[in-house]
């Protein structure tokens, strides 16, 4: 696999690399903004970390990975852990508010002055001037609402949040884990192991096999306030479904994965999935579902969670 660089992206799918891509996307690319160093330096006096809407995890060695899922999702594996703390719920528009206030900081959709949109009239992605965390949509739409996951932030503006936090993003074995409620089972989803449940779906996913069809029997076109499908078992919600959530790690294919490919120390780890159409279907928001973006990506289908180590 040759990854190449670019601003915007199909869900996890590099527009300027995978063969895969819908039809219907068009490659975008832009001058990157400046390194964000100096909005990192602004925010290096770290707040108390809250650990109050947090879920702790112990220790321990759990088995990663899936022999059913997606050729980048083998081999089943084990990881060791130390224990670590992982944030209820995505980082919300109200958060991420609290800390745009704190700081000052400027996204780097903010410093490029546009973001990644699907445009659902003509059916492709574009690069909307104005469109931020605040303005998901652009300028011309209303402002995000404050209980929804934000949106339009970088794997850097995600990174810089958290470290405000006093947290960091957490490692995709730690994602995954915690997707699992911290059990080694075969459960596909981390609320079981069908999306449907008497007639309910259990997470905020697109409902069709292509991007210009979506039944929105789930209830939402777009994003969905956090926690409105539930929680697993640990306490966790929005663990699949809603929005991607960005990890730690540089992406990368796991031991004894033979596939062809070359890391790029740009490409950052989503997990999780989102509201909007993925050409790998319900493979997206399985627990063991990966994909991955360039650092500097930020879309309307994307945000984060953070983590924290128990010391």
């Amino acid at each position: 696999m040759q990854i190449q660089l670019a601003t915007i992206a199909i869900t996890g799918c590099l527009i300027a690399s995978c063969s895969n891509s819908s039809s219907n996307s068009k490659q975008a690319t832009n001058q990157a903004p400046e390194s964000p160093k100096q909005e990192l330096a602004q925010v290096a006096e770290q707040a108390t970390p809250d650990f109050t809407n947090m879920v702790q995890f112990p220790a321990g060695s759990y088995f990663i990975g899936s022999d059913k899922g997606l050729p980048n999702e083998q081999p089943v594996h084990a990881v060791d852990l130390n224990a670590f703390y992982i944030d209820q719920s995505p980082v919300t528009v109200a958060q991420f508010r609290q800390f745009i206030e704190a700081t000052g900081y400027k996204t780097e959709a903010e410093k490029f002055g546009d973001s990644g949109v699907f445009n659902f009239t003509t059916n492709q992605w574009e690069l909307k001037k104005g469109t931020n965390w605040e303005y998901p949509l652009g300028p011309d739409h209303d402002k995000a609402t404050n209980n929804h996951p934000v949106t339009h932030v970088s794997w850097n503006d995600a990174k810089a949040y958290a470290s405000w936090a006093g947290k960091r993003l957490p490692t995709e074995a730690e994602w995954e884990v915690a997707a699992r409620s911290g059990k080694n089972n075969q459960q596909r989803f981390s609320w079981g192991d069908q999306l449907v449940k008497n007639g309910q779906y259990k997470a905020n996913v697109w409902q069709g096999d292509e991007v210009n069809h979506n039944s929105n029997e789930d209830g939402y076109q777009l994003t969905s306030p956090v926690g409105a499908f539930g929680k697993n078992e640990a306490g966790l919600t929005d663990m699949g479904g809603n929005v991607w959530n960005w990890c730690a790690d540089t992406y990368q294919l796991y031991p004894g994965n033979s596939m062809p490919f070359r890391k790029d120390e740009n490409v950052k780890v989503i997990r999780g999935g989102s509201f909007f159409f993925d050409q790998n279907g319900e493979a997206s928001f399985t627990v063991s579902g990966r994909s991955f973006n360039s650092h500097e990506t930020s879309l309307f289908n994307t945000g984060f969670r953070c983590a924290a180590d128990v010391k």
